[in-house]
This record gives structure tokens, sequence and C-alpha cells, in this order.
């Protein structure tokens, strides 16, 4: 068959990285010239490792440009630049609640200005600002809770009066709420971040856009 010369670097990927997606191997095995489809692959990586199965979550959906849903996820990685010191490094993402164009970036810290940052990138990487954004009640941006409801951070409430955009925190306990940008981080992780090299944060977002433009948003 057409995938027979490629079955053992797939074994042995799989072997190595057993969460690495089919979209992802079959993105890389097409590098080295196969000409087959999808279906063979995927019928070929089901023997080699067990299929798994998800709960199902009723979809809670919103019209364009109502809402936007912001979280950050931890990830730890070797720069090839410093190949003695392993890093932690935190990925901001915003993802559009209606059509899931997701955009996010690597920084070093989770602090109230680096999260300001990351917004403004975002609303100029995007071209506007949605209506809402929830968010996963940050320490930096939620400072507690009271009779009347949450307590933002006054620097959060004046940064979305100036861009025009009410800040909501999800319901705790309740990580369902947020579920459009959690769900993204695993898919990121296993077709994006997993058997790569980065030489430093930079080279990191470099190739992290490039896979946003490429294959995520597309």
């Amino acid at each position: 068959t057409r995938l027979a010369p490629f079955e053992h670097y797939l074994r042995e990927r799989v072997r190595a990285f057993p969460a690495l997606t089919g979209r992802r191997l079959l993105r890389e095995i097409r590098e080295q010239g196969y000409l087959g489809g999808y279906t063979a692959v995927t019928d070929f990586l089901r023997e080699v490792r067990p299929a798994t199965v998800s709960a199902f979550e009723r979809r809670f959906e919103t019209p364009p440009g109502r809402q936007a849903q912001v979280d950050f996820a931890y990830f730890r990685t070797t720069f090839t630049d410093e190949p003695s010191a392993p890093r932690v490094v935190w990925l901001f993402s915003l993802v559009l609640g209606h059509s899931r164009m997701l955009w996010g970036r690597f920084v070093a810290h989770q602090d109230l200005d680096t999260v300001l940052r990351c917004h403004v990138a975002a609303f100029e990487a995007l071209g506007g600002v949605p209506g809402e954004i929830l968010d996963d009640r940050m320490k930096t941006v939620v400072l507690g809770e009271a009779a009347e409801g949450v307590i933002y951070n006054a620097k959060l409430l004046a940064f979305a009066s100036h861009y025009g955009f009410l800040p909501k925190a999800c319901r705790p306990y309740r990580a369902q709420t947020k579920g459009k940008v959690e769900r993204p981080f695993r898919y990121i992780r296993e077709d994006f971040f997993l058997a790569r090299n980065f030489r430093d944060l930079d080279d990191l977002n470099v190739q992290f856009r490039h896979w946003l433009e490429s294959v995520a948003n597309v």
C-alpha cells in the first residue's frame, strides 16, 4: 500500500509521542512523500493505539461578535539556546465564541500588564473587540466577590471601558462555561507543541503563529 513505506516511521513516532494526532502525522509523512489519504493513516493508527472516548457536553453558542473566552495554560519546555535550563511558559489564549478563531501568545509571566498587552495584540490581530470577554477568574483580574457581584481589578475595568467590552468571570468550579478556550489547549499540545524544538521564547511564538495561520485557523 502507499502507507507501507511510512509505517515504521509512524510506529516510532507514536511510540515516542503517543498523543500525536493523525492530522499532525499525516502532514509529517506527506512532507516525506506520502501521496495516500487520511483514512489510511487513521486506520493504521487505530491499530497502534486505542481510540479515546470523550463525554458529551451541551454546546453553548453565542452570535458573531458577542463573546470571546480567554485563559492561560501551563507548558514546560527546554529551549535549545539554554539546554541546561528547563523553562515554564504560559500560553495566553483568546478564542472567539462563534467562529472558534484562535489567537494566542506564549509568555513568561501572568501578571496584569502581560494580560492587558496580550488583549491588545489579540484585538489588533483580529481586527476588532468582542462585546464581552469571559475569563477564568484570574487572580490578576478578579480580586474577590461581594454581595453585588464580582470585584474586578480597577485597571482591568478602565481597560475594558477604553476598548468597549464587558468583562465577565466564569462561574466558580464550572470550567465547562469556558470550554471553547479550554478545549483547544489539548489540541495545541498534541498538534503543535509536542515533539518540536524551539530556540527561545521568540522562536516558539514565531512557530506558533505559523501553525495558527496554516493549520489551526484554516
